[in-house]
């Protein structure tokens, strides 16, 4: 069986190149804000609804907003975000978690290198869609949603 695709990869669709584009324009620090605040926002809500009692995503996104305001080093923070990509592996029956996971993750690492902070749309715009239209939905279905 092959391999379920997870996140968006088409990164010439205008949408994507628009969105690089204006990242180019902003701070790592507004980058960061702007993407753990989706995250908390938008994608932990849908992580948390099918991993109940998960606090990793949580602790990440928390870690992130700490590096940002001096507080940790990165290795610490590293922790963090290196447990949302454990969530996400454990989720891997489960599209909407696991994209949500990688989500947070990436959005996470902004904090690394900006570049962390496209994950958010590649990978949580196919978390929401999994979300909406279920598990099995299929990709093309996943990508015109998305």
């Amino acid at each position: 069986m092959p391999k379920a695709r997870k996140m968006l990869n088409d990164l010439e669709a205008p949408h994507v190149c628009a969105l690089s584009n204006l990242m180019k324009t902003q701070s790592k620090a507004t980058l960061v804000h702007w993407a753990t605040d989706y995250c908390e926002c938008n994608l932990l809500p849908l992580y948390q609804k099918h991993c109940p009692n998960d606090p990793r995503l949580e602790c990440a996104i928390e870690a992130a907003r700490k590096w940002l305001a001096g507080l940790i080093k990165l290795p610490e923070a590293k922790k963090h975000i290196l447990a949302c990509h454990a969530a996400a592996r454990e989720a891997y029956d489960n599209k909407a978690a696991q994209g949500a996971a990688r989500a947070v993750g990436q959005s996470a690492s902004t904090i690394h290198s900006t570049k962390h902070c496209m994950g958010l749309a590649l990978y949580g715009a196919p978390a929401i869609a999994y979300d909406i239209l279920g598990n099995d939905a299929a990709w093309v279905d996943i990508e015109r949603y998305s």
